[in-house]
């Protein structure tokens, strides 16, 4: 069994640390770690420790540091510029994509994004539930999700689109050897006539995943599949 991954601010740099806080609370109440037991700290931006329990309290934890570990970050970066989506479909895209590697996400305002974002709280949920999957996945690297950003914003970064009529196949299109590549998702309703325009012009290349049409809220986590396994990382 895998061990548990709760999120610090920093790993300490000594051997020894007490994880208290909502993750230490976690830890204790929740998952009920006792002495003996351990455990994976990290500070999503890399740096990861194994540490044992030597003592358990109300909401919090003595630890011992046994191990620690840095990862570099993914290059190429996989970016999913996701169109925002209705009811928690974007939240799920978020989650399933973090599981699968992504390394940045991007709210897009689709012309034909139902839902519309009034203040920030969408937002916070989708680093929210960001957060909790990376913590399920066992990452190293916290994905970043960003502000909302309009289409020719998204233009500017845009590699690839997804368009169900595009010639090309994500499996088989070439790819950067490095930097960003960003790939757009469109909404429930798809990617406008005008907005396809506004990729083709900025360098962006329609790419399709198969035969099928896949949800919003899983056309995201499939391509991301599909450039983990191209790029090596699976």
């Amino acid at each position: 069994m895998s061990l548990a991954l709760f999120l610090v601010d920093s790993l300490p740099a000594g051997s020894r640390y007490t994880l208290d806080g909502p993750e230490g609370h976690h830890a204790a109440d929740v998952a009920r770690l006792r002495v003996g037991e351990e455990l994976l700290l990290g500070d999503g931006a890399g740096g990861t420790a194994r540490a044992v329990v030597d003592a358990a309290g109300r909401g919090r934890l003595e630890l011992s540091i046994v191990e620690r570990w840095y990862r570099e970050p993914a290059d190429p970066r996989l970016v999913v510029a996701q169109g925002i989506a209705k009811g928690d479909r974007g939240e799920l895209a978020v989650q399933a994509m973090t599981e699968a590697g992504v390394d940045e996400i991007v709210p897009w305002v689709a012309t034909r994004s139902v839902a519309v974002w009034r203040d920030d709280k969408p937002l916070q949920r989708w680093r929210s539930t960001a957060r909790e999957a990376a913590k399920q996945a066992r990452r190293a690297w916290l994905p970043v999700v960003s502000a909302p950003s309009a289409t020719a914003a998204v233009a500017a970064r845009a590699t690839f689109v997804l368009d169900g009529d595009a010639p090309s196949r994500l499996s088989t299109v070439d790819l950067p050897a490095s930097g960003d590549i960003v790939l757009v998702v469109g909404p429930e309703g798809g990617i406008a006539p005008e907005e396809l325009a506004a990729f083709r012009e900025s360098g962006a290349v329609p790419v399709r995943l198969g035969e099928t049409v896949l949800r919003t809220s899983t056309a995201g986590v499939a391509a991301v599949a599909v450039l983990s396994a191209r790029l090596g990382r699976w």
